[in-house]
């Protein structure tokens, strides 16, 4: 049955004697997962997870508008908020049996990343992704003070170029309050037959419309945003969800308005509610996460710890529920409480992948050294997904190219070079080669935002051009609504398109593979291998084994190669900053893949360090899997000694490890030990997963006994079943080829 744990039988009244609970969820062999929730919250999450909410999303896929008259004459804004208000009064309302939040995101196109609205079968418009909204303003001010900010903007643009934008930003605040009055007469008919949700009707009478009063009143509003804001088709995240709903409950237990058993209920039914796009299926990459992140503990913008009790019920209720939706980054430090690394240890190694954790000294330092105020950089969160980003104040994307494809088809030209040997008669020739074509690559690829912008005859940056209109995005993002600019057209504060460079494990290992065989060693002449290359090994069997075995690569602490990784990343991070141009968008450096080795595989040549033609390789900023061959603490050193404060967004380590290796109180010591190592030698961001590829073959071939099986991707979690074959046998391979264990480090316990 879709979201069953293997272990119990068909019938759901089932109670499983170690849990004590009729409804349990997947964990590893040899863990056990603690129950601090009612039974009808654990009811509520088992629905979600088995698909109930998400199949019943997709029976009303968008609202239509072919009925509208003069639609194709009206203008793009005109068009939106007409869609939009269409959306909040048609859209379905749901209330839920049980639920102690309310507002939904009821309509199925929104989660294939559009505005559910259709006409004459088309939707009409995309939507927006990789953010983080401003839900401080919404606790703090309510509507209300957003509409009088609009309504200020209107006034001051009238007659400007500006007003479509700030009339739209008015018009999108009365949808936002029309689906919100539905949901408030929705719960009146409830409440009448059932007192159970008077608390959801009273919360939601005064929040989002007025500054929240209480915690339970702070969660419902950060939750109303966030579902009106998917239910327009945006995928957004919410950050740093402990930092704002911390006062709130501390307020409330001091008086004893809630109660910390009562306040985790509030808080998993947030969880809960978070999963109702889950719809089961084979989805590509996964059903299992919309880029909702949340981020965890550290410091605020005063350098106050966040640290609070809020902070330790998210990772209670990821802990119990393993509900895998919300991945969640914990903000590490050298002052991070010792109870925090260990409760985070302890959900970690339940699997799933989701929970990650940022090294918070090396990101503030970072940003302060790329220009960020260090109250802005003290804020950092996510955008939906890792990348770092300030949030609510930021207009992101990025960039991802494959760097292996530069060095393979135009360093070395398909590895058809003549006279290669007299064209690189040493390494130091051929990498600069390779630096020079990267930073080619870069500037073409940063150029293309020219057209983004307009200019003045005498040049002088005047501003961006229209871009599609997204205002239910723009109203919570600061600085749009007061500037009169939407969220794509110059409104927030700082405006990143960040290049990401992919496969960088896999051009560092060709580069030293190239440097050891042919300049150091000498086993063969560079025309000779470029030949071999070309061939893909035909004939050259003994010499690719020699290639994959002999040298120690990227990922297990040679200081050789992790220069070379060094070296390519500051070259890279060099390129990126010479196109900030004081205008527009800035080019941070990255490092990520996000699965993008599956599409690059089949374009990739065979690789000098023992690769064949079209192998998946590399992840993010993490070795070439069967390459980690010294455990997961060498891995650490490798990415350490990469100059990480050059990577302003990020730079991801994918770290697996097996059940058995964190498994009691020696293996629980050995990951905070990991964690601990991890900061203090300068990690960015690391993603741990506890995994058996065991587990994983067996759950691709029964899939229905493992529906709520979660892996991590890439920035992302995803229920393993709802992967398709391709990624499934990736997700795979990285865990057979990649770490085993901890290995032997001073620092990394």
């Amino acid at each position: 049955m879709p979201g069953m744990n293997p272990e119990l039988n068909e019938d759901l009244n089932y109670i499983d004697e170690r849990e004590g609970s009729a409804y349990s969820f997947y964990t590893p062999k040899g863990f056990s997962r603690p129950v601090r929730l009612s039974e009808e919250t654990r009811r509520f999450a088992y629905e979600s997870l088995g698909h109930k909410y998400g199949l019943d999303t997709r029976k009303t896929d968008a609202i239509v508008l072919d009925d509208e008259p003069g639609f194709e004459s009206l203008s793009p804004y005109e068009k939106y908020d007409l869609a939009v208000r269409r959306i909040a009064e048609k859209a379905p309302v749901r209330i839920c049996e049980g639920e102690k939040l309310s507002g939904a995101a009821t309509l199925g196109a929104a989660i294939r990343h559009v505005v559910p609205a259709t006409y004459k079968g088309q939707t009409i418009l995309p939507s927006l992704s990789h953010l983080t909204a401003d839900f401080d303003r919404i606790l703090t001010m309510g509507l209300g003070g957003l509409r009088a900010e609009a309504e200020e903007s209107l006034e001051r643009y009238k007659g400007t170029e500006k007003e479509p934008f700030a009339r739209s930003a008015v018009n999108t605040l009365d949808s936002f309050e029309i689906w919100l009055e539905r949901y408030v007469n929705a719960l009146e008919e409830a409440s009448a037959k059932d007192q159970c949700f008077a608390a959801n009707l009273n919360n939601l009478r005064h929040v989002p419309y007025r500054p929240a009063r209480s915690f339970y009143e702070a969660v419902q509003s950060i939750w109303a945003e966030f579902a009106f804001l998917r239910l327009c088709g945006n995928w957004p995240g919410i950050g740093r969800i402990d930092r704002m709903l911390g006062k709130y409950l501390e307020a409330d237990l001091s008086t004893g308005a809630v109660t910390y058993g009562e306040a985790r209920e509030i808080l998993a039914h947030f969880f809960i509610k978070g999963c109702e796009w889950i719809c089961g299926g084979d989805y590509g990459s996964g059903d299992a996460q919309h880029y909702q992140n949340l981020v965890i503990g550290g410091i605020d913008a005063e350098g106050r710890e966040v640290t609070n009790d809020v902070t330790y019920l998210v990772l209670d209720v990821i802990e119990e529920l393993g509900i895998s939706d919300f991945p969640t980054t914990v903000r590490l430090s050298a002052n991070s409480p010792e109870k925090l690394l260990k409760r985070t240890a302890e959900v970690t190694r339940l699997g799933g992948g989701t929970v990650a954790v940022y090294n918070e000294d090396l990101i503030i330092e970072t940003l302060t050294g790329y220009g960020y105020p260090l109250k802005d950089a003290r804020e950092f969160a996510n955008d939906g997904c890792w990348e770092v980003q300030v949030p609510g104040t930021t207009d992101f994307s990025y960039l991802p190219f494959d760097s292996l494809a530069i060095l393979q088809q135009t360093t070395l030209n398909n590895y058809d070079i003549e006279g290669a040997g007299t064209r690189f008669p040493d390494f130091e020739s051929l990498i600069s080669a390779y630096e020079s074509d990267l930073a080619a690559y870069v500037e073409l690829l940063c150029g293309g935002f020219n057209a983004a912008y307009r200019f003045g005859t005498d040049g002088e940056f005047l501003g961006w051009n229209p871009v599609f209109p997204c205002t239910a995005v723009s109203l919570f993002e600061r600085g749009c609504v007061e500037r009169g600019l939407s969220y794509l057209e110059g409104g927030p504060e700082y405006r990143i398109r960040s290049p990401h460079i992919g496969g960088l494990a896999d051009t560092v290992n060709s580069l030293y593979a190239l440097k050891k065989a042919v300049y150091d060693d000498k086993l063969v002449r560079l025309d000779e291998f470029l030949a071999i290359l070309r061939s893909n090994w035909e004939d050259s069997e003994p010499l690719r084994r020699y290639m994959l075995n002999k040298y120690t690569y990227y990922g297990a602490d040679n200081d050789e190669v992790d220069a070379i990784a060094a070296r390519i990343l500051t070259s890279f991070a060099d390129a990126c900053d010479a196109q900030n141009k004081g205008y527009g968008y800035r080019f941070p450096a990255g490092v990520s893949t996000f699965g993008r080795q599956l599409e690059w595989a089949p374009h990739r040549l065979a690789a000098p360090h023992g690769r064949k033609k079209g192998e998946v390789l590399a992840a993010n900023c993490s070795p070439t899997p069967g390459t980690d061959t010294q455990g997961a603490t060498a891995i650490v050193r490798s990415y350490c000694k990469c100059p990480l404060k050059r990577t302003v967004t990020g730079a991801a380590l994918d770290i697996r490890l097996m059940p058995s290796c964190v498994s009691g109180e020696d293996g629980l010591n050995a990951l905070i030990g990991l964690m601990r190592g991890f900061v203090s030698l300068g990690g960015f961001f690391m993603q741990i997963d506890v995994v058996d590829a065991a587990i994983l073959h067996d759950a691709q071939e029964h899939p229905e006994e493992h529906q709520t099986l979660s892996v991590r991707v890439s920035g992302w979690n995803a229920r393993f079943v709802t992967l398709n074959k391709e990624w499934q046998d990736m997700v795979i391979g990285q865990a057979e080829g990649g770490d085993k264990t901890f290995g032997g480090c001073g620092q990394c316990g």
